[in-house]
């Protein structure tokens, strides 16, 4: 049976460039790797597979690809030109080791021209609680985070002074080793360096072989006007340090509310309770209340019944992302009087009197409630 045209196979234009051509191998090796497709459709899947693997290890190198385009297979054909040899088989190895990577979840680590693993640090998370009124208005704070500085002892080494690390006889200083699995081979992390590419006999007594010890260092930290509990904020570079030269990781401030005494958030807006007293309910009135920035007037209509609700516009909270502040939101609790004396019992009965004589005018709510109870009744 005839080859198939290389480029056919890899579904690329014969113009397409280097990463267009990477692109397209790797989705078809993802698609029929042999380790995702068990059952009858093992034989077939491995078949294009090999036929992936063998159109990108022509297309990838630039000699190669130059003589298929003039020759066609004639140009690449082991029997014909002596065989591809060991040039230009590390394109496919890369492209190979960042599939491997993919299919079975690995592979956070990079090597660096063929050396050392090199690992992105952890990313490090920090609880920080602040007041609703630092919330609101942003303050500027000071946190202590473990940091990691260089051994002064073995000056980063991790060696016994007078002593160095030696390459390791593993992998001779590359920090990963190939295994062969059948018809391919794999890129791993060297099991004796782990991905270090050296090996310490004689470590140092300081820091244990790590070349670095564990501290503490102060941070200063911008807490953003309109914070709320659960916001993250990010510290660049601030997390635990790469391995091999890796990046440091980053540390995430994770913002934790207070109870306040008096307010309630509710995103920018704030809720209170507002005790009332049972004359001013009555006779109506104006009353203080507390607001973020200080005290504010509500004036109490005649007759104010409890859970009623007065809004006092923008006496919020200005979110981080709100153009423009919430309210404030004042709930009416009506206060019932206790302790009375012999006079004031007096007063309150004579009063009741009056009102009962007055009829339902001076009790709408319990003038509807005694109407549904009889039809509840009724019925």
């Amino acid at each position: 049976m005839a080859k198939r045209d290389f480029y056919e196979i890899l579904g690329v234009a014969k113009n397409a460039s280097d990463e267009e051509i990477k692109k397209a191998y790797r989705k078809l090796a993802m698609k029929h790797h042999p380790d995702r497709n068990q059952g009858d459709t093992t034989t077939a899947a491995e078949v294009k597979f090999k036929e992936a693997k063998e159109a990108y290890e022509m297309l990838s190198d630039p000699q190669k690809r130059a003589a298929y385009d003039q020759h066609g297979h004639a140009g690449v054909d082991p029997n014909m030109r002596g065989g591809p040899g060991a040039e230009g088989f590390g394109g496919f190895a890369e492209a190979f080791g960042d599939i491997f990577g993919d299919v079975f979840g690995g592979g956070r680590g990079r090597g660096q021209g063929g050396g050392r693993q090199v690992y992105r640090g952890s990313d490090l998370s920090y609880a920080m609680e602040v007041t609703l009124e630092e919330a609101a208005s942003g303050k500027d704070a000071q946190i202590r985070i473990p940091s990691w500085d260089e051994c002064d002892t073995c000056h980063g080494t991790g060696a016994k002074p007078g002593t160095k690390p030696i390459t390791c006889t593993t992998c001779h200083g590359a920090g990963a080793v190939q295994m062969r699995q059948g018809f391919f081979s794999v890129q791993q992390t060297c099991p004796q360096c782990q991905g270090k590419g050296k090996i310490i006999p004689d470590p140092c007594t300081t820091c244990h072989g790590q070349g670095r010890i564990k501290k503490q260092k102060t941070l200063e930290v911008k807490i953003p006007a309109g914070i709320d509990d659960g916001m993250r904020i990010r510290s660049t570079g601030n997390g635990e340090p790469g391995t091999n030269g890796g990046p440091p990781g980053d540390l995430y401030i994770e913002i934790r509310m207070k109870k306040h005494d008096i307010f309630e958030r509710d995103g920018d807006d704030l809720h209170c309770q507002v005790p009332l007293s049972f004359t001013t309910a009555a006779l109506g009135g104006e009353i203080e209340v507390p607001t973020l920035a200080g005290k504010a007037a509500i004036d109490i209509p005649e007759g104010t019944q409890a859970g009623k609700q007065f809004r006092l516009r923008g006496k919020g909270i200005k979110g981080v992302r709100s153009s423009y502040p919430g309210d404030l939101y004042c709930h009416v609790s009506i206060e019932t009087p206790v302790k009375l004396s012999e006079h004031q019992r007096k007063l309150l009965k004579e009063l009741e009197e009056s009102l009962k004589k007055g009829g339902a005018k001076h009790s709408p709510t319990g003038s509807s409630w005694t109407d549904r109870l009889k039809s509840f009744f009724s019925a």
